[in-house]
C-alpha cells in the first residue's frame, strides 16, 4: 500500500509538472505570437508587385496620395537592394575569415594564442551593436569624408564574425579524432587534411552557423545609421550611402506620413529572417543525420 502511495504522489507530481510547463510554454510563445499576428494581418495588405520594385516616396508624394484618398505610391525596393549588397559584402569578410579563424581555434586550442583570439570572439560577441557602428565610423566614415555601403559592410561584417568563428570552431571540435589521423596515416599533409577532409566534413554545420550569423545581422539598424546612412533611391554603388529594410522602418516610424508602410517592411524582413532559419534548421537536420 505503501508503494502504490508513492507512486501515485510521483504520478500526481509528474503531472502537475508537466502542466506547468506547458503552461509557462505557451505563455512564453504568446506575446511572439501576438508580434507576428499583428505584423501579418497589417502587412500583408501592403505587400505587391509596386511595393517590391519601386524605392521610398517622399512624404510629399505620399501626403499628396492620402489626401486624394489613393494608397501610397512607391515602395521598399532602394531598401531590399541595399540590404542585400551591404549582406553580400560583409560575407565576403566575415565567412573566409570567419572560418580560418575557427578552423585555428579548433586546430591549436591550448595554444596561448588561441585563448586571446577566443577571448576576443566572446568579447566582440557581447558588444553592442551601436558601439560597433561608433567604432566603424571612426574608421572608415571619417576617413573617407562620407557614408557608403561600404562601412555599413564593416560594420556588419565585424558583427557576424564571432558567431562564424564559434560555429565553426564547435563544428570541427565534434568531428571524430580518428578522421584527421586518418587522413595523415594515408600520407595527407596537414593543410590538405584540414582543407580537403576537415572542412568537407563538418561544412553542413559551419554552413548552418554562417546562416544564422546572416539572419542575425539583416535586422541591425544602429550601426548602419552610423556608416550608411540610408538613400531614398536605389543605390548599386558601395561607396556611396545605402539603405536598408531596417533603416527604412526606423525612417517610415518617425515620419507620420509614411508610418503605414512599417508594417509591409516588416513583414518582409520577417519573412526573409524566417527563410534563413529554416533553411539553417533544415541543413542543420539533414547532417544531424
Amino acid at each position: 500500500m505503501k508503494i502504490n502511495t508513492n507512486t501515485k504522489r510521483r504520478y500526481a507530481q509528474s503531472k502537475m509538472l508537466h502542466i506547468g510547463v506547458c503552461v509557462t510554454a505557451f505563455l512564453s510563445a504568446l506575446p511572439l505570437a501576438l508580434i507576428l499576428g499583428k505584423v501579418f494581418y497589417e502587412g500583408i495588405g501592403l505587400i505587391n508587385w509596386q511595393f517590391i520594385t519601386q524605392p521610398t516616396p517622399t512624404t510629399f508624394k505620399a501626403m499628396m496620395a492620402i489626401n486624394n484618398g489613393e494608397p501610397i505610391p512607391g515602395g521598399i525596393a532602394n531598401g531590399i537592394v541595399g540590404t542585400l549588397i551591404m549582406l553580400l559584402l560583409a560575407s565576403l569578410i566575415a565567412i573566409p575569415l570567419g572560418v580560418m579563424c575557427g578552423t585555428c581555434l579548433a586546430e591549436n586550442r591550448h595554444s596561448r594564442y588561441s585563448h586571446v583570439i577566443s577571448y576576443m570572439t566572446d568579447l566582440l560577441q557581447g558588444t553592442p551593436s551601436i558601439i560597433i557602428g561608433i567604432v566603424v565610423y571612426v574608421w572608415a566614415v571619417v576617413p573617407f569624408h562620407g557614408y557608403s555601403a561600404l562601412a555599413g559592410s564593416i560594420a556588419l561584417c565585424i558583427m557576424m564574425l564571432p558567431l562564424i568563428v564559434r560555429s565553426t570552431e564547435e563544428a570541427l571540435k565534434m568531428l571524430p579524432a580518428g578522421l584527421k589521423e586518418s587522413s595523415l596515416a594515408l600520407g595527407g599533409d596537414y593543410r590538405r587534411t584540414v582543407i580537403k577532409v576537415l572542412l568537407p566534413s563538418a561544412s553542413g554545420s559551419i554552413v548552418t552557423g554562417i546562416l544564422l550569423a546572416m539572419s542575425r545581422v539583416i535586422g541591425e539598424t544602429a550601426p548602419l545609421m552610423f556608416t550608411a546612412l540610408g538613400c531614398s533611391l536605389i543605390q548599386w554603388r558601395a561607396d556611396l550611402p545605402m539603405s536598408s529594410l531596417p533603416m527604412l522602418i526606423w525612417q517610415f516610424y518617425n515620419d507620420p506620413v509614411l508610418q503605414p508602410l512599417v508594417w509591409g517592411t516588416s513583414l518582409l524582413l520577417l519573412f526573409i529572417v524566417l527563410m534563413l532559419n529554416t533553411t539553417a534548421k533544415i541543413i542543420n537536420k539533414r547532417v544531424s543525420h
